[in-house]
């Protein structure tokens, strides 16, 4: 399986995910999954995360390998899973999308937080950048919520099952 993680600036949100994302799933045995990240714009290509973003990913055990991207059609091609971080990343990843399989691949990490009932909606998960330290910690809360709902999801294989609950929810 093959995820990405897309956020606006591939700054803060996306590259956050994708290093808990790769954490996780290697606690959990799952090697068989690449994680990668992108933004739905080109404002910081090439740069590392954020310096807040990456010192509190740091704090809890985190890695940061990737350089920000940005996501672009033919990323549809080469991924399973997108995974975006609120509304406005779905709206501008799914405009990029070729086909019904395109759609069909992205959803909204906070499908797989532990505070999702059957047939509500998700919680976006809130872009840190240029607010305080807090706003990076409670990020990371719930990302880390998010990811140990996918892993468990990827575990159970129903990934499928949750992507397909939020499209219908999407309408």
């Amino acid at each position: 399986m093959r995820i990405k993680t897309v956020c606006l600036g591939n700054i803060c949100r996306s590259p956050a995910a994708e290093s808990v994302l790769v954490a996780k799933l290697a606690r959990a045995g799952l090697d068989d999954v690449e994680v990668s990240s992108a933004g739905t714009a080109d404002y910081h290509v090439g740069e590392p995360p954020h310096h807040e973003s990456q010192a509190e990913g740091e704090s809890r055990g985190y890695v940061f390998t990737s350089r920000a991207a940005q996501f672009e059609a033919e990323d549809f091609d080469g991924t399973d899973l997108i995974l975006v971080m609120d509304d406005s990343n779905e709206d501008d990843v799914l405009s990029l999308a070729r086909t019904p399989e395109d759609e069909a691949k992205v959803v909204r990490l906070g499908a797989f937080a532990s505070d999702v009932t059957d047939g509500s909606g998700v919680r976006d998960v809130p872009d840190p950048w240029g607010r305080p330290r807090e706003a990076y910690v409670a990020m990371y809360d719930q990302i880390e919520d998010a990811v140990d709902g996918l892993v468990t999801a990827i575990q159970e294989d129903r990934v499928g099952e949750v992507v397909a609950a939020q499209r219908v929810l999407r309408g």
